[in-house]
């Protein structure tokens, strides 16, 4: 519901207000509620629960700052912890080394591409940032090699997301630093709400096992 809101009212994007920003922000807030509710609901807030909880909260202070222009670095930034709280949640085992480098490879040739159009502190933030998003993006396509436990779908839903992630992030820098793309705004959020959605909702494979916590 909070999503139709936000493509049916389709506020400009040079009226920056409070209300835009509410808006906005108000589908990650509806996760943030359903993450607290389905963890006291099983009767445990788990370690991978609260840290994707943790991230929506820093995707939703992101959300907040993208609206004025002015703040789009304290955006970058607030997102740059969103993904580091992600990627702590996703875990470093297993680690695949290969979807890690096929991830690298990427950033790598994405960041090349952008770099000509990027100039001061943007040149090491999107860097940065890059790093950020891939890093997640490679932990969460990594736990799909757990095909084996009962909860594997969790792992789907969770490398789906940050797919979708990544896609929207793509689409942003390039309509932003590069050159303007048909639809972009559609794309970028339809994604990106996307994105958190299947995120939160692979807490509810790991609610009641901490599997991701445990050594193998």
């Amino acid at each position: 519901m909070t999503v139709c809101n936000y493509f049916v009212l389709w506020i400009p994007l040079s009226e920056p207000s409070w209300y835009n920003a509410l808006i906005k922000c108000l589908p990650i807030a509806s996760l943030e509620f359903f993450v607290i509710v389905y963890s006291i609901g099983v009767g445990k807030f788990s370690p991978y629960a609260k840290k994707i909880l943790l991230g929506l909260i820093f995707s939703a202070a992101g959300d907040i700052s993208l609206v004025w222009p002015d703040y789009f670095q304290l955006g970058m930034v607030m997102f740059g912890l969103a993904h580091i709280m992600y990627t702590a949640a996703f875990g470093f085992h297993p680690l695949h080394l290969r979807i890690f480098i096929v991830i690298a490879l990427f950033g790598v040739g994405f960041y090349s591409m952008t770099f000509s159009y990027l100039s001061g502190p943007f040149v090491f933030m999107v860097a940065g940032y890059t790093m950020l998003i891939g890093t997640m993006t490679w932990r969460a396509l990594s736990r799909v090699t757990l095909a084996s436990h009962k909860f594997s779908w969790a792992c789907i839903s969770a490398a789906v997301g940050s797919i979708f992630f990544m896609i929207s992030d793509c689409v942003l820098a390039i309509d932003k630093f590069c050159f303007p793309i048909s639809k972009s705004r559609e794309i970028i959020m339809s994604t990106y709400y996307g994105a958190q959605l299947l995120i939160a909702l692979s807490i509810t494979g790991w609610s009641r096992d901490d599997f991701m916590w445990k050594s193998r």
